[in-house]
């Protein structure tokens, strides 16, 4: 019997790793912590589609509209630099927030090696913290401390957008384009 289990343990952790995820959890599972994929698109510069199609939204964080806002397309091109197409990313969930948002996406910290996507970004100047309903999950400190950073060395958008704004209930704030 415990030969058995092993077994389907084994082939269970061999389709997860075929499909782009690993033991630790599954894109399309909700419940869990941490999982992984390979990135197969970046949307825009707070979205991204895994291989297997599971899209993700970068929780706390927020970046200019794509094509209407001023930097929307500069955005986009930082979080492709972060993680450009066939990069593995480790994907975790904020256990106080929310797991997916009202377009079904899952909301995540998305990691590289040691990087926290999400922060980087933001120190960066490519995105702002943004707190939907003002909850603020386990980076929220590490995210308010990287915007600041961010408007004082006039990085991505606080240099480039002269009508940026921080407001973490809004999201980005940057002005047409």
């Amino acid at each position: 019997m415990g030969r058995h289990r092993l077994s389907a343990a084994l082939a269970a952790a061999l389709l997860l790793l075929a499909a782009g995820c690993n033991a630790g959890g599954s894109p399309d599972e909700p419940s869990s912590t941490t999982a992984s994929g390979v990135v197969a698109r970046v949307n825009d510069g707070d979205t991204l589609t895994l291989r297997g199609g599971a899209k993700v939204r970068l929780v706390q964080v927020d970046a200019p509209e794509l094509t209407s806002d001023c930097y929307g397309r500069a955005a986009q091109r930082a979080l492709v630099a972060l993680v450009p197409q066939g990069t593995r990313v480790r994907l975790v969930r904020d256990p106080a927030l929310d797991d997916t948002d009202r377009y079904g996406r899952l909301l995540r910290y998305v990691l590289v090696g040691d990087t926290d996507v999400n922060v980087e970004l933001v120190r960066r100047g490519a995105a702002s913290p943004y707190f939907f309903r003002n909850e603020r999950g386990e980076h929220a400190g590490e995210l308010l401390d990287a915007v600041d950073a961010a408007r004082d060395e006039r990085a991505g958008y606080w240099g480039a957008c002269p009508a940026a704004k921080l407001n973490t209930g809004l999201g980005s704030i940057t002005g047409r384009r």
